[in-house]
């Protein structure tokens, strides 16, 4: 880092963590999005390159998510007239369900923050974040840019105002993710969703919700794992999964606590109490997707607790 220049690394987030949709996130050691940002002598935000995404990000900062969540903070500080050069290193796959849309707003928000002499607090940046989400895909939810920009497992208690918590967790706490080779559309898994749902649903759901809180916090694993489950959410969208529920069964057989859909998919997620477990649990995944032809990467971690750092 230089008094002009930064280069900045925002994870990949799991998102909604079964029961939590729209409220639960939490962040992982691995993917992310790399970034470099510039301060220049123009005004306004100018892209010029984006690496790893086969050319379908739009250079256009009004229109890319790093891009527009710069140029909200700008505007927020009074500085609109500063310019900044951006060159984005995209390290996970597009349309995967790891927030691959706020790691780079995040990274473009956490840099220009930083350049400009940290005139806000990091969490102050939140809004800013969410607005590349409302680019991508028409909401300007934070399951994905909490977590992502604060590190650990958050909260989203409201939105209006935003209230928004961080957890602590287990340390022995594991994620695995795998993400197959198909592209679920986010605004497609949105779209399917039901509008109303049932009483007991509801009951069902907020029980889960609360439990895997008070689980994460004395710690319990087995009420952590009594309460990874989604009544709501998953069995709509694990229809746009292949191998869904062959996939959910081999994780739990291989010891996960939990096994659901990252995000909006189509990576699964599951939680293991430790490193071992969670190694083992990826490869069971692994070989369910496998079995029909369907290739994957499978990424292991703990909860990372950093969210965006520098590097170099």
């Amino acid at each position: 880092m230089t008094n002009n220049s930064i280069k900045v690394f925002a994870p990949a987030t799991v998102a909604n963590v079964a029961c939590g949709f729209d409220i639960f996130g939490f962040a992982v050691d691995n993917p992310g999005d790399e970034l470099i940002l510039k301060k220049a002598n123009h005004k306004g935000v100018k892209i010029l390159s984006i690496e790893g995404d086969d050319g379908r990000l739009p250079l256009d900062a009004e229109r890319n998510t790093a891009g527009i969540a710069i140029i909200k903070f700008l505007e927020a500080i009074g500085e609109e007239g500063q310019g900044f050069e951006m060159n984005l290193k995209k390290l996970m796959p597009l349309g995967s369900g790891l927030g691959s849309s706020a790691a780079s707003s995040v990274a473009g928000v956490f840099a220009a923050n930083e350049l400009m002499g940290r005139p806000l607090a990091q969490k102050d940046l939140l809004p800013f974040a969410m607005e590349g989400e409302r680019i991508a895909c028409g909401s300007a939810h934070a399951d994905n840019v909490g977590p992502s920009l604060m590190g650990g497992f958050v909260v989203i208690r409201s939105y209006e105002p935003l209230d928004i918590i961080q957890l602590k967790t287990p340390q022995e706490l594991y994620a695995t993710i795998v993400h197959p080779h198909i592209e679920v559309n986010t605004k497609d898994a949105r779209n399917i969703l039901k509008r109303e749902i049932s009483l007991k649903n509801t009951i069902t759901q907020m029980g889960n919700v609360a439990g895997l809180v008070a689980g994460l916090m004395l710690p319990d694993y087995d009420l952590i794992s009594r309460s990874l489950v989604d009544v709501i959410i998953e069995p709509i969208r694990s229809i746009l999964i292949p191998q869904f529920d062959d996939v959910k069964n081999a994780a739990l057989e291989n010891g996960a606590l939990g096994c659901s859909i990252s995000g909006s998919g189509p990576s699964m997620f599951a939680l293991s109490k430790d490193l071992f477990t969670a190694n083992r649990v990826g490869k069971a995944m692994q070989d369910g997707f496998a079995k029909v032809g369907i290739g994957s990467e499978c990424y292991v971690s703990g909860i990372n607790q950093a969210g965006p750092v520098v590097l170099g």
